[in-house]
C-alpha cells in the first residue's frame, strides 16, 4: 500500500465477499497513506443499507481528507441470499433505488423515497425522515457500480460515475460502450461527461507466459465453473458472451463436479489472455495500450503472486510499464 503511493499509483482499492470486510481495510489504509485514492471495490448492496452505504462512504471520506471513492455492486444470488439472507431479485429496480437513496443522503437531504424496492420513512411506524449528521469532504463522492450484464451495463452508464467490470476484455469494448452510452443518453448525458471506466484486472508477470496463466487459472475457473449454480452464473454468461460457449460449458461442469484442477486446466490460453494481463514485461506494457486505447480510465489491477515481495514487483513493473 505504501509501495503503491510512493510508485505513483491513483487509487487503491478493497473489495468484500464473505470474508473481511472492505470498509475497515479502507479506514486502515486512509491511516497509512497521504495522497492515494481508496475505493470499495466494491460495497455489496445486500450486505448494507442505502443509508449505512451513504454513513460509510461519509465516514471514510472525511478519514481520508475526501480521497473516497465508492464502488457497490449486488454480489450474487448465493452470496446475498445464503449469507445476508436477502433475496437475489428485481436488481435492476433495486440498484437504481439504492443509487438513488446513497446520492440524496450524501448530499444531506432529509431522506423519503417512496420506491418499489425502498420505502424510506416506513410508512406505518414511528420512523421519520433524517439527514446525515455528517457533511462529505467531497461535494459529491463518485460512484461505480460493479456490473457485467447488459442491462446492469446499461444502466451504470445512466447513473454512476463510473463502471467496474470484472474479467472485462478490452477487445469487446465496442459492445460494453454501446450499452453504456445507451444509458447515458437515458440519464440525460454522455460519457464524455467526467465517466470513468475501471476494470478490475489480475496481472502476473514471468518471462514465461504459459506459467502465468498457471498462476491464473485457478481464480477465473473459480468464477467462470464455481461462481453460481448452472442456471445463474454471470461470469459464465459473460464468457459466453465472449464466444467460449464450448469452454464455459467444460469448466462449469468439471468445477460442479469437484475437478477443480481439471476445471483451471480447460481454459482456453486465449480467454485468459484476454481477460488480464499476464507474461513477461514487455507484453505488460504492450497490453496496458490495448486497456488505454479502449477508454479505460481507471485500471485496477490486482498483483497476482504468491509473496508480498512478489507482488510488490509487480506493481514495480507495472509503474515502469505505465
Amino acid at each position: 500500500m505504501r509501495e503503491a503511493e510512493s510508485l505513483g499509483f491513483d487509487s487503491v482499492w478493497a473489495a468484500e465477499a464473505y470474508g473481511s470486510d472492505a470498509a475497515t481495510v479502507l479506514a486502515w489504509l486512509a491511516s497509512n497513506t497521504e495522497r492515494i485514492k481508496i475505493g470499495s471495490a466494491i460495497f455489496q448492496m445486500p450486505g448494507r443499507s442505502p443509508a449505512m452505504t451513504a454513513m460509510t462512504a461519509a465516514t471514510l471520506d472525511n478519514i481520508s481528507n475526501g480521497r473516497m471513492l465508492l464502488g457497490i455492486g449486488s454480489s450474487g444470488p448465493q452470496v446475498a441470499e445464503g449469507w445476508h439472507g436477502q433475496r437475489f431479485a428485481k436488481q435492476l429496480q433495486r440498484t437504481r433505488e439504492y443509487v438513488a437513496i446513497v446520492r440524496k443522503a450524501l448530499a444531506r437531504e432529509r431522506v423519503e423515497f417512496d420506491g418499489e424496492t425502498y420505502t424510506l420513512p416506513l410508512p406505518d411506524g414511528p420512523g421519520k425522515p433524517l439527514k446525515l449528521t455528517i457533511a462529505p469532504v467531497q461535494e459529491q463522492i463518485p460512484i461505480y457500480i460493479a456490473a457485467i450484464g447488459p442491462k446492469n451495463t446499461q444502466l451504470t452508464g445512466e447513473i454512476a460515475d463510473g463502471w467496474m467490470p470484472t474479467f472485462f476484455s478490452p477487445e469487446h469494448v465496442g459492445e460494453f460502450r454501446e450499452l453504456l452510452e445507451e444509458g447515458a443518453a437515458r440519464g440525460g448525458k454522455t460519457l464524455a461527461d467526467s465517466f470513468d471506466i475501471a476494470p478490475n484486472v489480475n496481472v502476473c508477470v514471468d518471462d514465461d507466459i504459459d506459467r502465468a496463466r498457471d498462476v491464473l487459472r485457478p481464480f477465473l475457473a473459480l468464477y467462470v465453473g464455481g461462481m453460481g449454480s448452472r442456471d445463474k452464473n454471470f461470469y459464465n454468461a459473460l464468457v459466453r458472451r465472449y464466444g467460449f460457449e464450448e469452454a464455459a460449458d467444460e469448466v462449469q461442469e468439471l468445477y460442479l463436479g469437484g475437478k477443480k484442477d481439471e476445471a483451471a486446466a480447460a481454459l482456453p490460453a486465449e480467454l485468459i489472455d484476454m481477460t488480464s494481463i499476464c507474461g513477461p514485461r514487455e507484453r505488460v506494457a504492450e497490453r496496458l495500450a490495448v486497456y488505454r486505447d479502449a477508454g479505460v480510465g481507471t485500471l485496477v489491477t490486482s498483483p497476482i503472486a504468491p509473496t508480498a515481495e512478489g507482488r510488490a514487483e509487480i506493481m514495480r513493473v507495472l509503474a515502469d510499464a505505465i
